[in-house]
């Protein structure tokens, strides 16, 4: 059976025995003892039994029953999941992928519109990202909320120093910046052995807050969807994302770039910057603090190595900035189990109170007084050295955290207080250039629509223009044939999808 058929046949058979469940017994109407749930995870499992999610469930009243996979291996979970007959009850996932929604709009997940206002900490926060989570009007999960800009590039700040280069304001002054990185001998170690921009290896999903995406957005490319000519384009179909794809072949060509950025580990993307190895990384601004924090583990004398910027300017000094949906993948409720608008209340229920500020700071900051105290509205880490406090660290910031909406990694309910003044610095230009740079945002508009032809056949297209531009990069194919892979979006489905986007989106 072909994957589009498994995910049908997965969904009828849930949809079809609702009415059978609710007619032979009260199973249906029971009160749930146990949630079952699938998350990513970022470092080791949590043990059931540890504090954390005996914490959880404490405040929830439920059991959870937590399936952890791995965050490299989570995209492929999700699809052979969704093509199952064993759903979990609670899910996190891309709700914008063609495979959930097919799934869903199949009857395989709770429709969830208009049912959320009565949940105080379920309810959209912000309207426009409420919007942009639907998939075609519907609402089918809970946004994980995120800051609405956090693209941003850290840089070595004592490599700046040694080359005398500023903080780059526009693109031409991140390649001087990456060319002198490359080629002056920025750790003095006399071997030309470094070199400027670190870029790894990206799901082949285009528009998804890659180092190229931000990078093609630099030079007025569309965020995912573009109006040229009086219509909606793809992004990747725009004079300014060829011209910031030339941009970035001439890096590689001149060794200003990673030479395995086809291939590198994104768990593994800090390691070049921290080595000495590289000095830029276009990312998002949590990324500056990340860097920070390895710094100062290599050496708590002489952390202060990380500098950071916004958005860059173009040659012409026109301004574009690189938004995010204001969101990170949601929380979906299947019907597998959870059968009944009283059981889906239940679940709701757990799921509020789970987003409260109590299990918000349980979820990112963990147990005060055990790994935390607080310090007016900032948490202060307290017994670091104990082997359990770690284990609460891990199972907080590598796993629980998956399962909040309000608050995440950099987000968290009080926010961790940087015990270096230059990390506190760093922490607090966030918001200045979130500001700053919402002022030249370039926002999708049609972030709330997914054509039906993206949903059939999403799964084939998607990864077309991503995974030749990589070629295009790495010198594998020319411009004329990134090109010819554009086209063959168009003709493989893409031109029905612009079709359909341009209808949906009025």
């Amino acid at each position: 059976m072909n994957p589009r058929r498994r995910l049908l046949a997965a969904a009828l058979a849930l949809t079809t025995a609702l009415p059978l469940a609710a007619c032979g017994d009260d199973e249906s109407a029971a009160t749930l003892d146990t949630i079952t749930v699938m998350s990513p995870l970022f470092g080791t499992a949590p043990d059931p039994n540890g504090e954390i999610q005996k914490g959880v469930e404490a405040l929830i009243g439920k059991k959870l029953d937590i399936s952890w996979v791995p965050d490299a291996d989570y995209r492929d979970k999700v699809n052979v999941t969704l093509g199952s007959n064993n759903i979990p009850d609670v899910m996190i996932l891309n709700e914008k992928s063609p495979t959930f929604a097919k799934t869903a709009e199949a009857g395989a997940f709770w429709d969830l519109t208009g049912k959320l206002d009565k949940y105080p900490n379920l309810k959209p926060a912000d309207p426009q990202t409420g919007k942009n989570v639907q998939v075609n009007g519907k609402t089918y999960s809970i946004y994980r909320v995120r800051p609405l800009l956090r693209s941003a590039v850290s840089v070595r700040k004592d490599w700046l120093a040694k080359v005398g280069l500023p903080l780059p304001e526009s693109v031409p002054d991140l390649y001087n910046v990456a060319k002198a990185f490359t080629e002056q001998d920025p750790d003095g170690n006399g071997r030309k052995d470094t070199y400027g921009l670190i870029i790894p290896k990206w799901n082949p999903v285009y528009a998804s807050g890659s180092p190229y995406d931000i990078f093609e957005t630099w030079f007025g490319a569309p965020s995912a969807w573009g109006e040229r000519g009086g219509r909606l384009v793809p992004g990747f179909d725009t004079d300014e994302f060829f011209a910031a794809n030339r941009e970035l072949k001439k890096w590689v060509d001149e060794g200003l770039v990673n030479p395995d950025f086809a291939t590198l580990d994104t768990a593994n993307w800090m390691d070049p910057f921290v080595q000495g190895k590289g000095g830029i990384i276009i990312d998002v601004n949590l990324r500056a603090t990340q860097l920070f924090d390895l710094f100062r583990e290599k050496d708590p004398k002489d952390p202060d190595k990380v500098a950071m910027v916004g958005n860059l300017k173009r040659a012409d000094g026109q301004k574009f900035s690189a938004p995010g949906i204001g969101y990170r993948d949601s929380i979906a409720i299947s019907k597998q189990r959870i059968r009944t608008e009283e059981q889906l209340d239940q679940v709701l229920q757990v799921l509020d109170r789970l987003q409260s500020k109590e299990g918000t700071t349980l979820l990112t900051n963990g147990i005060a007084g055990r790994n935390f105290e607080l310090d007016g509205n900032y948490a202060v880490p307290i017994n670091q050295d104990d082997p359990q406090i770690k284990v609460i660290k891990n199972d907080v910031e590598k796993a629980f955290i998956q399962l909040g909406t309000r608050a995440s990694i950099g987000m968290e309910t009080y926010p961790w207080k940087p015990s270096d003044p230059a990390k506190l610095k760093l922490y607090e230009s966030f918001g200045t250039l979130m500001t700053e740079d919402l002022k030249t945002a370039v926002h999708n508009p049609a972030a709330s629509v997914l054509a039906p032809t993206q949903i059939q056949q999403g799964g084939t297209l998607d990864p077309i223009v991503p995974d030749a531009r990589v070629k295009f990069l790495s010198g594998t194919i020319t411009e004329e044939q990134l090109k010819a892979e554009v086209k063959r979006w168009y003709d493989g489905g893409g031109t029905k999808i612009v079709q359909e986007v341009n209808e949906m989106a009025k």
